[in-house]
């Protein structure tokens, strides 16, 4: 069965929003991370789609949406996927994020309960959690939460080399160090050579502060609805480092666990099969 994908764009919430759609039936709408753009769900578009409708969005500052220079607070973004679902007509969704589009789902999960049946969080340990942990052992792992945030410095040594970063994040991240290559690692070094990719990704970085405020006022309420907890058994940063079972446990109170064998940062991408499997598994009974 083919299955036809569609770009879109429409304004909300202020800005001007790029998503793909595929499919029909209940709504599933997937956010995807840092360093990537909607591109990241190229495998699990067309499976998902053949049950439900399937809506992908570029996150604010990222691919084809707009990189205001403000509003990157995770409350704000969570906001961005409210005001698309009134647009698209859209009351309730299951509900994805991957990395940085898990920090906006889990914002999404706490302010807007009403709006979500189910929730997966894939390779993602929460913000506030990572700030608490913060060491000489996890700030070498996670650098570039230092980095991305210094204002100006990374856009100027990145323009021009983006090549060069993405290949080390990638080759860093993954299981197969060339997990990333060919024509998709080369639709990623594009997308982040347009004016403003740059201070967008690094923006979405530089409201950690903001939204470590944000998640220690509520961090006492967990996230009600069924929750997935999928990870690359093999990234150093999050199951090499975390317990993460015991990570989800404090956040979540209906949660699932999945980890994926082979596999680092990027699950979507490194294990599509296995990660398609996990999510239909989990998206079982989801009408609408």
């Amino acid at each position: 069965m083919s299955i036809e994908i569609k770009h879109h764009t429409v304004q909300a919430n202020g800005i001007r929003q790029h998503y793909l759609e595929a499919g029909k039936g209940a709504p599933v709408v997937l956010l995807h991370g840092f360093p990537e753009t909607n591109f990241a769900w190229r495998f699990q578009i067309p499976e998902l789609a053949k049950h439900y409708r399937v809506i992908a969005p570029d996150l604010r500052g990222y691919g084809e949406t707009d990189k205001p220079a403000g509003g990157y607070d995770k409350r704000n973004m969570a906001n961005d996927l409210v005001e698309l679902l009134k647009v698209l007509e859209i009351p309730k969704i299951a509900l994805v994020g991957h990395d940085r589009g898990a920090r906006v789902a889990t914002r999404f999960a706490k302010d807007h309960p009403e709006l979500l049946d189910r929730l997966v969080v894939m390779d993602n340990v929460p913000t506030r959690i990572v700030a608490r942990e913060f060491s000489p052992a996890l700030a070498k792992s996670y650098w570039f939460f230092i980095f991305n945030q210094v204002p100006d410095l990374p856009e100027a040594l990145i323009a021009g080399r983006e090549d060069l970063w993405l290949r080390h994040l990638f080759s860093d991240w993954c299981y197969n160090p060339l997990a990333i290559e060919g024509k998709a690692f080369d639709t990623y070094v594009e997308a982040y050579r347009r004016p403003g990719a740059l201070r967008g990704a690094m923006s979405d970085y530089r409201a950690i502060a903001e939204d470590v405020a944000q998640d220690k006022v509520d961090e006492d309420v967990k996230i009600a609805c069924p929750t997935l907890s999928m990870w690359g058994e093999d990234f150093h940063a999050v199951g090499k480092m975390f317990d993460m079972k015991q990570v989800w446990a404090e956040m979540a109170s209906d949660l699932r666990t999945v980890s994926i064998p082979q596999s680092g940062h990027l699950p979507q991408e490194e294990q599509p099969q296995l990660v398609n499997e996990a999510l239909l598994d989990f998206l079982l009974g989801w009408k609408g």
